[in-house]
């Protein structure tokens, strides 16, 4: 068979023997990434500072949610109870002994209030011992009858103490401005 060309195939290692060593190499890197993600999430959650910045943000969140209602009322009296939840010890129990004398009184005024907490940081935080401190800076509208609306702005520090519930208050107090 002159001037025919012989067809011939080329020989090689198959596929699958030539994807060997990639997929080793890719299962390697998996293997190396799964052990490095699980050590790093376990080195954050045994770090003592990363167990203390959630429960200061525990801390703050809840500071700032009871200080708003502490400063909220409505003409009928209805914030007197969210008061009773967001605090506890003395605070708690002097809210209750005064609560029917303060109901009596926003009723008789008519005034509203409506609170919100512009700034707000914790200054002390003791994990162990279930006590923080914070301060926060307040807004509060109030609205009297056949007056417009007059924006207040208060400064309070506040004590928290870690019960069943969660972070509550436990004391509260306005803090006077510079001069005043």
């Amino acid at each position: 068979m002159a001037g025919s060309r012989s067809l011939t195939r080329r020989t090689g290692p198959p596929l699958r023997r030539r994807a060997q060593p990639a997929a080793l190499v890719l299962l390697a890197a998996a293997v190396a990434f799964c052990g490095w993600s699980g050590w790093a999430s376990w080195q954050a959650r045994a770090d003592p500072r990363a167990a203390y910045a959630a429960e200061r943000d525990r801390v703050l969140e809840a500071g700032r949610r009871h200080l708003t209602v502490l400063n909220t009322m409505d003409s009928a009296g209805a914030g007197l109870a969210r008061w009773q939840d967001a605090t506890t010890g003395p605070l708690r129990e002097e809210l209750a002994a005064g609560r029917e004398r303060a109901r009596q009184a926003v009723e008789q005024a008519g005034t509203t209030a409506r609170a919100s907490v512009i700034e707000a940081a914790v200054t002390a935080l003791d994990q162990e011992g279930g006590d923080a401190q914070i301060i926060a800076a307040v807004e509060i509208e109030v609205t009297r009858p056949g007056r417009a609306a007059s924006v207040e702005r208060k400064r309070f520090q506040a004590g928290l103490a870690r019960t069943g519930a969660g972070w509550k208050l436990k004391s509260f107090t306005a803090i006077p401005a510079v001069g005043e």
